[in-house]
């Protein structure tokens, strides 16, 4: 059967190394083709960014503001409670200062009488 293909050593080992460089080059790296989109791809890619990075700023702006009302609610709420305890110590500051102030009397009418008693 060899002799009806008529292929000789040469003739052979020629086959097999085009075979194999065939099978070589299958693995080799091919030329990429630029997509002629790609600069459009890009720009739009920066801008899906950039939007995205603006929501998310403007949602760090409304917790922060959310944050601050808070706050201030908070410091408003301490403040009223502050100045309740602060009337509450007045009026019991007053309250003392009026009986002191009865007492001082009293004891002034005390000695007026003692006196007017010993005057007489």
């Amino acid at each position: 059967m060899r002799d009806l293909k008529q292929t000789g050593f040469n003739d052979r080992i020629t086959a097999q190394q085009e075979a194999k460089k065939a099978l070589l080059a299958k693995f080799k790296p091919k030329p990429t083709v630029q997509d002629p989109e790609f600069e459009k791809l890009a720009l739009k890619r920066a801008a899906e960014k950039e939007a995205l990075r603006q929501q998310f700023e403007l949602e760090k702006a409304e917790q922060r503001r959310e944050k601050a009302e808070k706050e201030a609610a908070r410091l408003a709420a301490e403040m009223e409670a502050q100045e309740e305890v602060d009337a509450a110590k007045r009026a019991a500051r007053k309250e003392r200062k009026q009986l002191t102030k009865e007492e001082q009397k009293a004891a002034r009418d005390a000695r007026y009488a003692a006196r007017k008693a010993r005057q007489r």
